[in-house]
Protein backbone atom coordinates (compact mmCIF):
# COMPACT_ATOMS: atom_id res chain seq x y z
CA UNK A 1 0.00 0.00 0.00
CA UNK A 2 1.23 3.47 -0.94
CA UNK A 3 0.60 6.22 1.65
CA UNK A 4 1.03 9.97 1.20
CA UNK A 5 1.55 12.46 4.03
CA UNK A 6 1.96 16.22 3.86
CA UNK A 7 2.74 19.57 5.42
CA UNK A 8 -0.43 21.63 4.96
CA UNK A 9 0.21 25.39 4.63
CA UNK A 10 -1.28 27.53 7.39
CA UNK A 11 -4.52 29.11 6.19
CA UNK A 12 -4.87 26.76 3.21
CA UNK A 13 -8.14 27.19 1.32
CA UNK A 14 -9.77 24.41 -0.75
CA UNK A 15 -9.38 26.41 -3.92
CA UNK A 16 -6.84 28.68 -5.59
CA UNK A 17 -3.21 28.27 -6.64
CA UNK A 18 -1.93 26.75 -3.38
CA UNK A 19 -4.54 24.01 -3.43
CA UNK A 20 -4.10 23.34 -7.15
CA UNK A 21 -0.36 22.82 -6.64
CA UNK A 22 -0.96 20.43 -3.75
CA UNK A 23 -3.57 18.51 -5.73
CA UNK A 24 -1.23 18.16 -8.71
CA UNK A 25 1.59 16.83 -6.55
CA UNK A 26 -0.69 14.29 -4.84
CA UNK A 27 -1.89 13.17 -8.27
CA UNK A 28 1.74 12.64 -9.35
CA UNK A 29 2.48 10.54 -6.25
CA UNK A 30 -0.67 8.41 -6.81
CA UNK A 31 -1.23 7.20 -3.23
CA UNK A 32 -3.73 4.58 -2.12
CA UNK A 33 -4.22 6.53 1.13
CA UNK A 34 -3.67 10.22 1.88
CA UNK A 35 -3.24 11.52 5.45
CA UNK A 36 -3.76 15.28 5.83
CA UNK A 37 -2.97 17.53 8.76
CA UNK A 38 -5.53 18.32 11.45
CA UNK A 39 -8.43 20.54 10.27
CA UNK A 40 -6.41 21.49 7.18
CA UNK A 41 -8.45 24.37 5.79
CA UNK A 42 -8.81 28.00 6.81
CA UNK A 43 -7.73 29.87 9.95
CA UNK A 44 -6.66 28.09 13.14
CA UNK A 45 -9.57 28.80 15.48
CA UNK A 46 -7.79 27.82 18.69
CA UNK A 47 -5.38 30.74 18.37
CA UNK A 48 -8.15 32.76 20.05
CA UNK A 49 -8.80 32.23 23.79
CA UNK A 50 -12.61 32.39 23.59
CA UNK A 51 -15.19 30.60 21.46
CA UNK A 52 -16.71 32.74 18.69
CA UNK A 53 -19.87 31.31 17.11
CA UNK A 54 -19.47 33.22 13.82
CA UNK A 55 -15.85 32.12 13.34
CA UNK A 56 -16.82 28.56 14.24
CA UNK A 57 -19.56 28.57 11.60
CA UNK A 58 -17.15 29.91 8.99
CA UNK A 59 -14.62 27.18 9.73
CA UNK A 60 -17.34 24.54 9.43
CA UNK A 61 -18.35 26.03 6.07
CA UNK A 62 -14.77 26.09 4.75
CA UNK A 63 -14.21 22.46 5.74
CA UNK A 64 -17.46 21.41 4.09
CA UNK A 65 -16.10 22.93 0.89
CA UNK A 66 -12.88 21.09 1.67
CA UNK A 67 -14.70 17.76 1.57
CA UNK A 68 -15.55 18.34 -2.08
CA UNK A 69 -11.96 19.39 -2.83
CA UNK A 70 -10.58 16.28 -1.15
CA UNK A 71 -13.03 14.01 -2.95
CA UNK A 72 -11.97 15.58 -6.26
CA UNK A 73 -8.41 14.34 -5.69
CA UNK A 74 -9.69 10.88 -6.63
CA UNK A 75 -7.46 9.21 -4.04
CA UNK A 76 -9.05 5.87 -3.05
CA UNK A 77 -8.89 6.67 0.68
CA UNK A 78 -8.25 9.88 2.64
CA UNK A 79 -8.05 10.45 6.41
CA UNK A 80 -8.40 13.99 7.71
CA UNK A 81 -10.34 15.94 10.37
CA UNK A 82 -12.79 18.82 10.40
CA UNK A 83 -14.83 20.89 12.87
CA UNK A 84 -18.47 19.89 13.29
CA UNK A 85 -21.13 21.48 15.47
CA UNK A 86 -21.62 19.72 18.81
CA UNK A 87 -23.91 21.55 21.21
CA UNK A 88 -22.52 24.93 22.23
CA UNK A 89 -19.06 24.22 20.86
CA UNK A 90 -17.38 22.23 18.12
CA UNK A 91 -16.09 18.69 17.90
CA UNK A 92 -12.91 17.89 15.98
CA UNK A 93 -14.05 14.91 13.90
CA UNK A 94 -11.56 12.61 12.22
CA UNK A 95 -13.07 11.06 9.12
CA UNK A 96 -12.31 8.86 6.16
CA UNK A 97 -13.28 9.44 2.57
CA UNK A 98 -13.43 6.06 0.81
CA UNK A 99 -13.92 6.61 -2.92
CA UNK A 100 -15.61 9.88 -1.98
CA UNK A 101 -17.93 8.37 0.67
CA UNK A 102 -17.73 9.99 4.11
CA UNK A 103 -17.35 8.02 7.36
CA UNK A 104 -16.77 9.56 10.79
CA UNK A 105 -13.94 7.77 12.63
CA UNK A 106 -13.17 9.55 15.89
CA UNK A 107 -13.70 12.70 17.95
CA UNK A 108 -10.66 14.31 19.54
CA UNK A 109 -10.83 13.95 23.32
CA UNK A 110 -7.62 15.47 24.73
CA UNK A 111 -7.38 19.27 24.41
CA UNK A 112 -4.57 21.68 25.29
CA UNK A 113 -5.39 25.12 26.69
CA UNK A 114 -2.49 27.51 26.30
CA UNK A 115 -1.45 30.43 24.07
CA UNK A 116 -1.92 29.51 20.42
CA UNK A 117 -3.75 26.31 21.32
CA UNK A 118 -6.87 27.22 23.29
CA UNK A 119 -8.60 24.07 22.10
CA UNK A 120 -10.54 23.35 25.29
CA UNK A 121 -12.37 26.66 24.82
CA UNK A 122 -13.48 25.68 21.31
CA UNK A 123 -13.89 21.92 21.28
CA UNK A 124 -15.28 19.00 23.18
CA UNK A 125 -16.01 15.41 22.24
CA UNK A 126 -19.51 14.37 21.21
CA UNK A 127 -18.40 10.80 20.50
CA UNK A 128 -16.53 8.57 22.93
CA UNK A 129 -13.96 5.94 22.13
CA UNK A 130 -10.87 5.10 20.10
CA UNK A 131 -12.04 2.56 17.55
CA UNK A 132 -10.28 0.75 14.73
CA UNK A 133 -11.73 1.03 11.21
CA UNK A 134 -10.91 -0.52 7.85
CA UNK A 135 -9.81 2.29 5.53
CA UNK A 136 -8.82 1.32 2.02
CA UNK A 137 -7.74 -2.18 2.97
CA UNK A 138 -5.71 -1.38 6.11
CA UNK A 139 -6.93 -1.30 9.73
CA UNK A 140 -6.59 2.25 11.04
CA UNK A 141 -6.69 3.97 14.41
CA UNK A 142 -6.69 7.77 14.71
CA UNK A 143 -4.87 9.91 17.28
CA UNK A 144 -5.52 13.61 16.73
CA UNK A 145 -2.44 15.66 17.57
CA UNK A 146 -2.18 15.83 21.40
CA UNK A 147 -3.64 12.33 21.68
CA UNK A 148 -0.32 11.00 20.33
CA UNK A 149 1.26 11.94 23.67
CA UNK A 150 -0.68 9.19 25.48
CA UNK A 151 1.03 5.88 24.78
CA UNK A 152 -1.77 3.85 26.32
CA UNK A 153 -4.01 4.83 23.40
CA UNK A 154 -1.46 3.70 20.80
CA UNK A 155 -0.87 0.45 22.71
CA UNK A 156 -4.60 -0.26 22.83
CA UNK A 157 -4.95 0.34 19.09
CA UNK A 158 -2.32 -2.33 18.50
CA UNK A 159 -4.11 -4.73 20.83
CA UNK A 160 -7.35 -4.04 18.96
CA UNK A 161 -5.87 -5.05 15.62
CA UNK A 162 -4.82 -1.74 14.07
CA UNK A 163 -2.03 -1.90 11.49
CA UNK A 164 -1.69 1.87 10.99
CA UNK A 165 -2.10 4.81 13.38
CA UNK A 166 -2.69 8.13 11.63
CA UNK A 167 -1.93 11.36 13.45
CA UNK A 168 -3.24 14.56 11.83
CA UNK A 169 -1.52 17.44 13.71
CA UNK A 170 -1.48 21.21 14.04
CA UNK A 171 1.58 21.49 16.28
CA UNK A 172 4.08 24.25 16.87
CA UNK A 173 7.68 24.91 15.93
CA UNK A 174 9.32 22.27 18.15
CA UNK A 175 9.27 18.88 16.44
CA UNK A 176 11.50 16.80 18.72
CA UNK A 177 8.84 15.71 21.18
CA UNK A 178 6.49 14.76 18.33
CA UNK A 179 9.09 12.57 16.68
CA UNK A 180 9.75 10.87 20.03
CA UNK A 181 6.03 10.34 20.59
CA UNK A 182 5.59 8.96 17.07
CA UNK A 183 8.43 6.48 17.49
CA UNK A 184 7.10 5.34 20.87
CA UNK A 185 3.56 4.95 19.51
CA UNK A 186 4.91 2.66 16.78
CA UNK A 187 7.04 0.71 19.25
CA UNK A 188 4.29 0.04 21.80
CA UNK A 189 1.54 -0.67 19.24
CA UNK A 190 3.40 -2.56 16.53
CA UNK A 191 1.67 -0.28 14.01
CA UNK A 192 2.93 2.02 11.32
CA UNK A 193 2.53 5.62 12.55
CA UNK A 194 1.97 8.37 9.96
CA UNK A 195 1.54 12.04 10.86
CA UNK A 196 0.90 15.14 8.75
CA UNK A 197 1.20 18.64 10.23
CA UNK A 198 0.23 22.23 9.54
CA UNK A 199 3.20 24.36 8.47
CA UNK A 200 4.13 28.03 8.27
CA UNK A 201 3.36 31.30 10.01
CA UNK A 202 -0.04 32.96 10.33
CA UNK A 203 -0.50 36.73 9.77
CA UNK A 204 -0.76 37.03 13.57
CA UNK A 205 2.65 35.41 14.02
CA UNK A 206 1.74 31.91 15.17
CA UNK A 207 4.15 29.29 13.83
CA UNK A 208 3.29 25.71 12.90
CA UNK A 209 6.24 23.38 12.65
CA UNK A 210 5.49 21.16 9.67
CA UNK A 211 7.55 17.93 9.75
CA UNK A 212 5.32 15.15 8.48
CA UNK A 213 6.75 11.82 9.61
CA UNK A 214 6.25 8.07 9.38
CA UNK A 215 7.61 5.29 11.58
CA UNK A 216 7.79 1.57 10.98
CA UNK A 217 6.05 -0.88 13.34
CA UNK A 218 9.22 -1.39 15.40
CA UNK A 219 9.69 2.36 15.89
CA UNK A 220 12.33 2.88 13.17
CA UNK A 221 12.05 5.99 10.96
CA UNK A 222 10.40 5.35 7.60
CA UNK A 223 9.95 8.77 5.96
CA UNK A 224 9.90 12.48 6.76
CA UNK A 225 9.08 15.67 4.90
CA UNK A 226 11.86 18.15 4.14
CA UNK A 227 12.29 21.79 3.22
CA UNK A 228 12.09 20.80 -0.45
CA UNK A 229 9.57 17.93 -0.23
CA UNK A 230 6.49 18.88 1.78
CA UNK A 231 4.41 16.01 0.37
CA UNK A 232 5.95 12.54 0.67
CA UNK A 233 4.81 9.06 -0.38
CA UNK A 234 6.09 5.65 0.74
CA UNK A 235 5.07 2.00 0.86
CA UNK A 236 3.73 0.05 3.85
CA UNK A 237 2.92 -3.63 4.32
CA UNK A 238 0.11 -4.42 6.80
CA UNK A 239 1.54 -7.91 7.29
CA UNK A 240 4.66 -6.38 8.84
CA UNK A 241 2.55 -4.72 11.53
CA UNK A 242 0.80 -7.98 12.32
CA UNK A 243 4.14 -9.75 12.63
CA UNK A 244 5.60 -7.03 14.86
CA UNK A 245 2.66 -7.30 17.25
CA UNK A 246 3.82 -10.82 18.19
CA UNK A 247 7.22 -9.43 19.24
CA UNK A 248 8.57 -7.47 22.21
CA UNK A 249 7.22 -5.25 23.68
CA UNK A 250 3.82 -5.70 22.03
CA UNK A 251 3.20 -9.23 23.34
CA UNK A 252 3.79 -8.24 27.01
CA UNK A 253 0.54 -8.56 28.97
CA UNK A 254 -0.91 -5.59 30.80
Amino acid sequence: MRICMMEGPAGLMPEGANWVGIAERIHELAPDLLVTNEMPFGPWLAALPSYDAALAAESVRIHEAGLAALAALNVPAIVSSRPVFAGGRLANEAFALRDGHYAALHHKQYFPQEPGFFEAAWFHSARDGFEVADVGGIRVGVLLCTELMFNERARRYGRDGAELIVVPRASGASSGRWLTAGAMAALVSGCYVVSSNRAGRTPEGQVFGGVAFAFQPGGEPLAQSTDTESIVAFEVDPARARAQQALYPCYVKE
